[in-house]
């Protein structure tokens, strides 16, 4: 605290004081100008605080809340005392604010004390105001409740500042946050501290019920695993709810779970929760997809080749179901319809079903087709350039036959047996032989229904040949035999030409001879002298003509036909003629 009084220059000494309220002074300190000597009164409570410069400005240290009072500085000369006052203000910043006892919840209608604000140690007292989400608090009644309370401690003087709120929450105070300050005086004006913002947690009733589906898939279907929870809106959330499951009036309690495994399609319906005393509730409908197929007839089945077999899948969804068939792995374009079954139609035969709106939901069942057969048996021959002919004995049946070869006769096999690949019940078996004489090669085939012989006879001659079908698979064919039958037709042919070629020939001949003339104009019975004459003539060509004609008659004499067998009779009756000539 300086002495604002300038020094005069006929000073003796200098005394600061202060000026205890309704008190006498108290003297501190005291310099002399002409001894240079200071000197501090013994007053306890500022002993080793004081210190007294040449310009007689007085500093304390350690201040006090004592120290707030008037100063008086004294210059003291031999005509005057000059008296200079100073007013000390001690200012003491409160500790920083912060809310004691914070209440555990808040709950809405009910006005409940939410905390207090306390800043310690200040000088001189303060302020304090409460703030939600930054906004200040203003008092409410019966929502809104504050009350300040400062204390003094009596060894400092210092103030402590304690401020309670009672609140009424809404459910719209949930999650928000309350602070306080503290406002107080420094050496530069009103100042401000914050304290650290708090979060309540505002307890509100349940005012809506809410059931949801928990599945791993959108859609539901047979076999899956259902987990149904329930929830309310309030807080705390309630821990126990009633469940319904369809057609069921007496809920199940239970926490806010309800889980039901490997559910069937009778489970479909409506599922409700409700809270504990039923006052609000909430339900969803759940739809368990299935998927049913029947395939008749199925498994293993051995039919004969020719029957009739019915197919029919059937399906039963809870929706529209895509069915289609696979065979042997191949996707068929129509369903399977057997009227008369063939070896092409045996085979693994698969009926599926999906339901294209449900995930994982697919059906399938299998149909294995046997289709059994005797064995049949067609034979045909090629006549190769070397002198070799080629047999193949064309199989039928199922279980697959077991071929075969045995020969009669002589001829070498010029390699062995080769068959083809089995498929659809068919397959080949083949041999290439050259046989030195005519042969009869048979083929055997046999199965578990029937054995089925069938032979072929082979010729040694060498006439190319192409592939002959053998009607009713049983073919017995002798080159031979069809060899000489058709030289023996052909000259019964040549000689019916010739015949007849000499008959047109005699008829049309002029002059004929008379015994001709008379075969086709038999004579009358009156006598005609004019034919001896040309009897006498002609009787010998007659005779040779007659001759000629019997030697080409006899010729065919066994295969002739009706007209040849005429021409015979009319030589006949020319000879009888003769007699009578003669």
């Amino acid at each position: 605290m300086p002495c604002s009084q300038g020094i005069p220059t006929d000073l003796m000494f200098g005394k600061w004081k202060y000026e205890p309220e309704n008190n006498s002074p108290v003297f501190i300190a005291f310099r002399s100008e002409t001894k240079k000597k200071v000197q501090y009164d013994d007053v306890a409570e500022y002993k080793g605080r004081l210190s007294l410069s040449e310009n007689y400005t007085l500093s304390i240290k350690n201040a006090r809340i004592s120290d707030e009072r008037r100063f008086v500085c004294m210059l003291v000369t031999e005509d005057n005392v000059y008296e200079e006052p100073t007013v000390v203000k001690v200012f003491k910043q409160p500790s920083q604010p912060e809310i004691i006892h914070p209440a555990n919840f808040l709950e809405t209608e009910k006005l409940k004390m939410l905390g207090e604000c306390i800043a310690r140690e200040s000088y001189p007292d303060g302020n304090i105001t409460w703030y939600k989400n930054g906004n200040t608090l203003q008092p409410v009644e019966g929502a809104v409740v504050m009350s300040l309370q400062k204390a003094v401690d009596q060894s400092t003087g210092l103030f402590t500042m304690t401020s309670s709120l009672q609140f009424m929450p809404t459910k719209k105070d949930a999650n928000a946050q309350f602070s306080c300050s503290v406002t107080y005086y420094g050496p530069s004006g009103q100042e401000k501290i914050p304290s650290e913002p708090v979060v309540f947690d505002v307890h509100y009733p349940t005012e809506k019920v809410t059931i949801k589906v928990l599945s791993q898939r959108n859609t539901i279907k047979e076999g899956d695993n259902i987990t149904l929870k329930c929830s309310g809106n309030g807080n705390p959330p309630p821990q126990e709810f009633l469940f319904y499951t369809p057609g069921e009036s007496e809920g199940m309690r239970s926490s806010d779970t309800y889980i039901m495994t490997d559910v069937r399609r009778n489970a479909t319906g409506e599922y409700k929760c409700s809270l504990i005393d039923r006052s609000m509730e909430d339900s969803a409908t759940i739809t368990v997809h299935y998927l049913d197929l029947s395939l008749t007839p199925s498994g293993e089945v051995i039919k004969q080749i020719g029957e009739a077999l019915p197919v029919s899948c059937n399906i039963s969804s809870s929706r529209n179901a895509t069915v289609f068939w696979i065979k042997d792995n191949t996707r068929m374009q129509t369903s399977p319809s057997f009227s008369s079954l063939q070896y092409q139609d045996a085979g693994n035969y698969i009926c599926e079903t999906t339901l294209q709106e449900v995930e994982g939901l697919k059906k399938r069942k299998t149909l294995t087709l046997i289709v059994e057969g005797k064995p049949k048996i067609r034979m045909t021959k090629k006549t190769g350039s070397n002198k070799s002919k080629t047999i193949v004995c064309h199989v039928e049946g199922f279980p697959k036959p077991a071929v075969q070869w045995t020969t009669t006769g002589s001829g070498s096999i010029i390699n062995q047996a080769k068959e083809t690949n089995y498929v659809n019940g068919k397959f080949s078996s083949k041999i290439v032989i050259s046989p030195e004489e005519n042969v009869t090669l048979t083929c055997i085939a046999e199965n578990q229904l029937e054995r089925t012989v069938t032979s072929m006879n082979v010729s040694a001659i060498s006439i190319p040949e192409n592939d002959e079908p053998n009607d009713g698979n049983r073919e017995k064919v002798n080159d031979q035999a069809k060899l000489i039958v058709g030289i023996v037709v052909g000259l019964l042919l040549a000689a019916m030409v010739a015949g007849i070629i000499y008959w047109v020939y005699v008829k049309k001949s002029k002059p004929l001879p008379r015994t001709v003339s008379h075969f086709l104009n038999p004579p009358s019975n009156t006598y005609s002298p004019n034919l001896c004459p040309q009897s006498d003539v002609n009787g010998k060509s007659e005779k040779a003509a007659a001759q000629n004609f019997q030697t080409l008659v006899r010729t065919p004499s066994k295969h002739v036909n009706k007209d040849l067998g005429n021409i015979e009779e009319n030589k006949k009756l020319e000879e009888n003629n003769h007699k009578p000539e003669a």
